[in-house]
C-alpha cells in the first residue's frame, strides 16, 4: 500500500508568504485569472482575464489588496477565425510612452472547427483604450505547439534592444511546455531553434504533466521564470526557476514555491503569477481556485535573495531555514490500490 500514497505539496516555501487578506480579488465577478500587474506612481494596475465574459479587464488599486471595479479594455471580435471566441492572458509592456500588450485570442471547437489558440498584439496610450492589429503575430507552425499558442510573457531587453517572448503552446485546455522567441519591434517574431526551452520534469511529481503560463522577469543578472506546473493527478501549482540566458533554466530545490492550502480557497491548484518588485523585497499576485470559480490572492516576499545559494540566504516565513521543503499533505491513489 506504501508506494501509492502521493505527497502533495502545500502552503508556500523559499520566502514567500500568502496575505492573511486573500482572496483579493473574486468571487464576485466568478473566474478571474490569468493576470498582469504594474506599479505607477505608487499604485497598482492590474489586467486580468475574465472567464465569465470573456474578455481582458482592467483594475486599480492603492495597496494592491483593494481593487476599483474593473472595466473592459479588450474584448472578442465576433466572427474573427483567431480571437472569435475569447480573448485572455495578456502581458504588459511599457515602453516609450506606450502600452504594449500581447494576449491570447481563441476560438472553440464547433462543427467543421477545431479549437485554436495564437498570440496577438495591442498597442494604447493609457492602457485601457487598445488598437490592436488584425492578424495575429504568433501562430501555432511548429509540431510540439500543436494547435495552440497561448500565455505570452513579453519583455523589453535593454541589453540586447529586443523584446524577448516566453510562451505556452500544446494543448489547448493546458498547455504542454514554455518556448521563446525575440522581436525587434513587437511584431515580427523568430522563434527558438531549441523549443521548446521548459519542459515537464518526470522526476518531480508535482510538474510532471505540464509547464506553462509563465511570468520571467530580469534581476540582479538572471533571469527567473515563475511558473505554472501540473501534476500527475492534474493539480497545479507555481515554482521557479532561473537562467542567465533565459534559454537553460536551473530548479528552485525547493519547488514548488507557492501550493494550495488545505480547505482554503486556494486548494484546487495555483495558477499564473504576475510579480512587482517593491522596496523590501517582491510581490505576486496569483489565481487560484478550489471546486468554483477562480479568484486572485496575492503574496510577499522579503529581501531579493529568490535562492538559497550560499552566503545568499533567502528567508522562509518560519524564520533562517534555506533547507525547508515546505509543507505536505498526501493522499492515497485509489484507483491504483484496486488495480493492485
Amino acid at each position: 500500500m506504501g508506494q501509492n500514497v502521493k505527497w502533495v505539496p502545500l502552503g508556500t516555501t523559499g520566502g514567500w508568504v500568502k496575505a492573511i487578506e486573500n482572496p483579493v480579488l473574486g468571487p464576485e465577478y466568478g473566474t478571474t485569472f490569468d493576470i498582469h500587474v504594474i506599479k505607477e506612481e505608487h499604485k497598482y494596475r492590474m489586467w486580468f482575464s475574465w472567464r465569465d465574459v470573456r474578455l481582458i479587464a482592467h483594475t486599480i488599486s492603492d495597496d494592491g489588496i483593494h481593487w476599483d471595479l474593473p472595466r473592459a479594455v479588450l474584448t472578442a471580435i465576433p466572427g474573427s477565425e483567431w480571437e472569435g471566441d475569447e480573448v485572455n492572458r495578456s502581458t504588459i509592456v511599457v515602453k516609450d510612452g506606450l502600452y504594449h500588450m500581447w494576449y491570447t485570442g481563441q476560438v472553440f471547437a464547433r462543427e467543421n472547427q477545431m479549437s485554436k489558440s495564437c498570440i496577438g498584439y495591442a498597442v494604447s496610450e493609457d492602457g485601457v483604450n487598445w488598437m490592436r492589429r488584425e492578424e495575429p503575430v504568433l501562430v501555432p507552425e511548429e509540431h510540439w505547439e500543436r494547435y495552440c499558442v497561448m500565455c505570452p510573457h513579453v519583455l523589453w531587453d535593454d541589453e540586447d534592444n529586443i523584446f524577448k517572448m516566453w510562451y505556452s503552446a500544446g494543448h489547448m485546455h493546458e498547455s504542454d511546455a514554455i518556448g521563446y522567441a525575440e522581436s525587434p519591434d513587437g511584431i515580427n517574431w523568430i522563434r527558438y531553434s531549441g523549443n521548446p526551452v521548459f519542459m515537464p520534469d518526470p522526476n518531480n511529481y508535482w510538474d510532471m504533466s505540464k509547464v506553462e503560463a509563465c511570468f520571467v522577469m530580469k534581476w540582479d543578472g538572471w533571469y527567473y521564470m515563475f511558473y505554472m506546473g501540473v501534476h500527475g493527478d492534474y493539480k497545479s501549482a507555481v515554482g521557479l526557476a532561473r537562467s542567465k540566458d533565459g534559454l537553460l533554466w536551473e530548479r528552485h530545490p525547493d519547488n514548488p514555491i507557492i501550493a494550495g492550502d488545505d480547505d482554503l480557497w486556494d486548494f484546487g491548484g495555483i495558477c499564473k503569477v504576475s510579480v512587482v518588485e517593491e522596496e523590501n523585497g517582491f510581490r505576486l499576485w496569483y489565481n487560484a481556485s478550489n471546486g468554483g470559480g477562480e479568484q486572485i490572492g496575492t503574496a510577499f516576499h522579503r529581501g531579493f535573495s529568490l535562492f538559497p545559494d550560499v552566503g545568499n540566504k533567502y528567508v522562509s516565513e518560519r524564520g533562517e531555514n534555506p533547507c525547508r521543503k515546505g509543507k505536505f499533505n498526501y493522499y492515497y491513489n485509489r484507483f491504483a490500490l484496486l488495480r493492485d
